[in-house]
């Protein structure tokens, strides 16, 4: 079975490559802007023929597609998170109309959900960011495709390789880096969020793209659990040893306050691909810290 990730050295795509490469029998294909990939493509920019004209030459027999954008600039996110999977979508049509799509999505597409509420895929969607907007309309051209094809919708990933764009993988670096008795200030931990493992995202994936039968357009990829940001930090702080000061901006951010609860059902995965979340927030955190701890070591600050 051939698999082509796209997006196979970013932080999910990276997990998902792990997985597959160990796997007997399927034989991976790595897609990406990188010159070494097998299937080398900017999905930001490419046009549906030349894509289809690639995906035919490496004729995959399943396609995960872990490409898309976070960060706060708009053009970024409408390329990658929007114009991407539709570009994707159209090219399969015409190369490999019977290649299973895997496309990760994101729990920000449902948007504020009320106080202990577990979202199902049923649940209405109302993001309320641009990310989870863009993020929402991506999963729409995936479904309305007529491709067989899944969208898993991840909640906060967490674990080895966090990229320092988010508060996990940012403070693991910055408590590697601070003298042992610093102050570290962060805005309010108090929202609640469905911490779920980046190797546990990855499994899911994996699962959906090597399954044989059916699975529903949308799958939730959560814990099912909603703990407080806070608690996180505390367990990375305890982790790294650390034994100065976090203290926490009573204000918070307006992202924070704009969605104080996010919790997903995952019973649906459970049952389409026999997935259920491996790894513990205490594992997860550990996993990151010793990541960190790995990389290049760099001058104490202050």
């Amino acid at each position: 079975m051939r698999i082509l990730v796209l997006g196979h050295s970013g932080y999910l795509g990276g997990h998902v490559a792990r997985e597959l490469r160990a796997l007997p029998g399927v034989q991976f294909l790595s897609g990406g802007r990188g010159p070494r990939a097998d299937l080398a493509v900017d999905l930001a920019t490419v046009t549906p023929g030349p894509l289809a004209e690639l995906l035919f030459s490496v004729a995959p027999d399943a396609v995960v597609n872990c490409a898309g954008a976070v960060g706060p600039q708009p053009v970024a996110l409408a390329e990658l998170n929007v114009r991407a999977p539709a570009v994707l979508c159209a090219a399969l049509r015409e190369a490999a109309p019977r290649a299973r799509l895997v496309h990760l999505g994101s729990a920000a597409e449902y948007g504020p959900t009320g106080i202990g509420e577990r979202v199902t895929e049923r649940s209405a969607t109302h993001p309320t960011t641009l990310y989870g907007a863009t993020k929402l309309a991506g999963t729409l051209a995936v479904t309305s495709s007529g491709l067989d094809a899944v969208v898993l919708r991840i909640t906060n990933p967490v674990g080895p390789g966090a990229p320092a764009a988010g508060l996990p993988g940012r403070l693991a670096r910055r408590l590697r880096d601070l003298e042992p008795h610093s102050v570290v200030r962060l805005g309010d931990l108090s929202a609640h969020r469905d911490f779920v493992d980046a190797r546990d995202v990855a499994h899911a994936a994996v699962l959906a793209a090597t399954g044989g039968t059916p699975v529903p357009p949308v799958l939730n990829v959560a814990a099912g659990q909603a703990v407080p940001v806070r608690e996180l930090v505390r367990e990375l702080a305890r982790v790294a040893g650390f034994q100065g000061q976090i203290e926490e901006d009573a204000e918070g951010s307006d992202r924070s306050a704009g969605v104080p609860w996010q919790c997903s059902d995952p019973a649906a995965a459970r049952t389409a691909l026999g997935w259920s979340a491996r790894h513990s927030l205490a594992d997860s955190v550990s996993a990151l810290w010793t990541a960190v701890r790995a990389e290049p070591d760099r001058e104490p600050v202050h």
